[in-house]
């Protein structure tokens, strides 16, 4: 039976029902506040989330995103106990390897971070040789460690939040797209639905990925966002050749992989920066771009030159312009809210970010983390984020 009915009124509405949605639902929740509908136009996580390669990491060029993915990183790891239900998070560690050019900034982003509490720390040569001996760093290349990064996995951490939600009395429709937002005396009215459903509420937050574009401009809302095309492949690895490996975050090569399992390894590459349309995009994977990948990852792990290709698929990066995302009141529009913009991130970031934006809503502020640099307004001011590499991914 669906949850929505023509006299549905909710103290707030969730469009998009992917990790990042399902997040902020949740911590409504443990903020007291359980008369919520999230409205999923497929399934839970159907969309980015489903396609991430779940990279949990804390390399990051900016302290908002090294705090956010910090503070996930401590749920993900305590998943069960924090959340309830299951993270599938795995400790990897991560190596981070950049060009000699940018070791300037290595030691920028390090020096950051480890002010922020976070355990990391640049290594060499040998170091890399000690600690992954699977690995190859050349002569020209600088490299960080992060012992306590990982991976996890986006369905189950993506339907524990769900799971939560429903317990605590809060609704959710799949299958149910929004199919706009009406607005009257200058904030939010209610979301009517593509089945003809009306729901009223005085807060709405858009948390709809690659969709969320159209569904602010219904109401006259520009956010500068881009889909960008991203590939991901697995090979199966050659286990008495190479047992296991970290994760690896290689800007030198511009792309990344990671363990998938105890038998497999899982690439990310080849952003495509084509404007590719959500509902109508190539999901396959473009064998020469795959070919190219699997180079590479011969090339640092030279055990891997006899892994053979098993499959992969693409999903959307939604990017803005810094590659930062966007989590904010909507100025002019009462009761509207962006969680919008992850380019890349979203997963990584999802525990923190679902708090403190649950948080700006009911409160008005995020307790452990000033939003301010992920405000909408900087782009038109011109204060956007840096990177500290081109491989913007890893902004």
């Amino acid at each position: 039976m669906p949850p929505t009915s023509e006299r549905t009124i909710a103290d707030a509405v969730i469009i998009g029902g992917g990790v990042i949605g399902c997040a902020i639902q949740y911590h409504l929740a443990q903020l007291g506040i359980t008369n919520t509908v999230l409205l999923e136009r497929d399934v839970l996580g159907s969309g980015s989330t489903g396609r991430s390669q779940a990279i949990c990491r804390m390399h990051y060029s900016n302290e908002i995103t090294t705090q956010l993915a910090w503070q996930s990183l401590a749920v993900f790891s305590d998943f069960a106990e924090r959340v309830g239900g299951h993270s599938g998070f795995v400790q990897t560690g991560y190596l981070v390897v950049v060009k000699e050019a940018d070791q300037g900034g290595l030691e920028r982003n390090v020096a950051m971070q480890q002010e922020l509490g976070v355990p990391t720390s640049p290594v060499s040569q040998d170091d890399v040789a000690r600690l992954a001996p699977m690995l190859t760093l050349f002569d020209d290349e600088r490299a960080a460690w992060e012992p306590l990064s990982g991976y996890a996995d986006p369905h189950q951490v993506t339907v524990s939040y769900a799971a939560r939600s429903r317990e605590a009395g809060a609704r959710i429709a799949m299958r149910c797209p929004a199919s706009g937002i009406e607005t009257g005396g200058g904030r939010v009215q209610a979301v009517t639905t593509a089945s003809g459903d009306r729901i009223a509420t005085d807060t709405v937050i858009v948390a709809a990925g690659p969709w969320s574009k159209p569904v602010l401009a219904g109401i006259g809302v520009d956010v500068p966002l881009l889909p960008v095309r991203h590939q991901v492949a697995t090979v199966a690895r050659p286990t008495e050749q190479v047992p296991h490996h970290p994760t690896v975050g290689d800007i030198s090569q511009s792309f990344s992989f990671r363990p998938d399992g105890s038998n497999f390894t899982m690439m990310g590459f080849g952003e495509d920066e084509a404007q590719p349309d959500p509902d109508r995009y190539p999901q396959g994977v473009d064998p020469a771009d795959a070919a190219s990948a699997r180079a590479r990852l011969a090339r640092r792990m030279p055990g891997m030159a006899d892994s053979y290709y098993r499959g992969g698929w693409s999903g959307l990066f939604t990017t803005t312009p810094d590659w930062h995302p966007i989590l904010d009141a909507v100025l002019g529009v009462g009761g509207l809210y962006c969680a919008v913009g992850f380019s890349g991130h979203g997963f990584k970031l999802s525990p923190a970010i679902g708090k403190a934006v649950a948080e700006l809503v009911a409160e008005g502020r995020a307790r452990d983390v000033d939003l301010t640099p992920l405000r909408l307004g900087r782009f038109a001011e011109g204060d956007l984020l840096e990177s500290s590499y081109r491989y913007r991914v890893l902004a």
